[in-house]
C-alpha cells in the first residue's frame, strides 16, 4: 500500500516539476528574444550600437578616395581632400555628431575599401562605390546617393568613339577591384585589361600610351578629362552604376543615419547645391 502511495506521490511531483520548468523555459525564451532583438522592431528602429560607438569616440571615420577628381582628391600642396564624396561625408558627420568637422578621412581604393571597413578601420565607405548584389553579401548599403554610368576615356582623335569600337585587340586600363573591369570583360569577351592600384595611375598609363582607353564611371572620367584637354569621354554610358555608402553588415543604425542625412540634404536643396558645385550641373532626379 505504501509503495502505491509513494508511486502516486512521485508522479504528482514529476508533473509539477514539468510545469515549473516549462514556465521558466518560456520566460527565458522571451527574454532571449528581446535581448537578441528578434522581436519585430518599430519602424526605423536600430538593431546595432554602432552610432553609440561613434558618438563616444567623438568623430566619424570615413574611407574616401584621394585620387578621384570631383569626388575625392587630395591637394598635395595643402594636404586637404576635397570633392563630392567629402561634402556628403561632412554632412553625415554633422547629422550624427553635430559638427561637420568631427570627421577623420582615411584613404581607400577600390581594392582596399571593403577590407578596411570590415576590419574596423573606418565606419563607412563614401568612395564612388557601386551597389551590387555581390557586394551586398559583404556590406550593407545606404540608399543611392549618386547615379553614374560606365564609359570610356580616350586621347582626342582616337578611333575609339564608343563601346562599339572596342575589340579583343584593344588595351583597356582600369582600377583593381572596380566593377568596371568585370563589366568591360563581359561586354567585350577576350579584351585585354591592364589593372592599376588607383585611377591616377591608370590615367598616367593612358597618357604614356600603355593602353587605348581607360574605363570607369563617366563621372570619374569627366574629372580626369578636366585635368588634360587632350583627352575626352566618348560614347554613351553602357552600364547603370548607382553609388551607395557602405557600412558593416548589421549596422542598421548607421544606414538609417545616412539615409536620414540624404533625405534632409535633398529636402533642403543642399544636395543639389553640392552636386552642381562638383559635377557642374543640377541632378536630373
Amino acid at each position: 500500500m505504501k509503495k502505491v502511495k509513494s508511486w502516486k506521490l512521485m508522479c504528482v511531483l514529476m508533473v509539477a516539476a514539468m510545469f515549473v520548468l516549462g514556465g521558466c523555459g518560456n520566460n527565458n525564451a522571451a527574454g532571449n528574444n528581446n535581448a537578441a532583438g528578434t522581436a519585430t522592431p518599430a519602424p526605423g528602429a536600430a538593431d546595432s550600437d554602432a552610432i553609440a560607438t561613434i558618438k563616444e569616440r567623438g568623430k566619424l571615420l570615413v574611407g574616401v578616395k584621394y585620387d578621384t577628381r570631383l569626388f575625392g582628391l587630395k591637394d598635395p600642396a595643402s594636404g586637404n581632400v576635397e570633392g563630392f564624396d567629402i561634402d556628403i561625408s561632412r554632412a553625415i558627420a554633422k547629422h550624427i555628431l553635430g559638427d561637420e568637422n568631427a570627421i577623420e578621412l582615411k584613404e581607400v581604393t577600390s581594392k582596399t575599401r571593403i577590407p578596411m571597413l570590415n576590419n574596423g578601420e573606418i565606419d563607412m565607405v563614401v568612395a564612388t562605390m557601386t551597389i551590387t548584389e555581390e557586394r551586398k553579401k559583404e556590406v550593407d548599403f545606404s540608399d543611392v546617393y549618386f547615379q553614374a554610368g560606365q564609359s570610356l576615356l580616350v586621347k582626342k582623335g582616337s578611333p575609339i568613339t564608343g563601346l562599339q569600337d572596342v575589340t579583343k585587340e584593344t588595351k583597356i586600363l582600369g582600377s583593381k577591384g572596380a566593377t568596371s573591369i568585370k563589366n568591360i570583360k563581359e561586354k567585350v569577351p577576350g579584351v585585354t585589361v591592364l589593372e592599376f592600384d588607383n585611377y591616377q595611375d591608370a590615367f598616367s598609363a593612358l597618357k604614356a600610351g600603355q593602353g587605348d582607353a581607360l574605363t570607369t564611371d563617366d563621372a570619374i572620367l569627366y574629372g580626369m578629362a578636366s585635368q588634360d584637354p587632350g583627352f575626352e569621354v566618348v560614347g554613351e554610358p553602357f552600364t547603370d552604376e548607382p553609388y551607395g555608402i557602405a557600412v558593416q553588415k548589421g549596422n542598421s543604425d548607421v544606414v538609417q543615419a545616412i539615409n536620414d542625412t540624404l533625405d534632409e540634404l535633398k529636402a533642403s536643396g543642399k544636395y543639389s547645391t553640392i552636386y552642381t558645385k562638383w559635377i557642374g550641373k543640377a541632378p536630373t532626379k
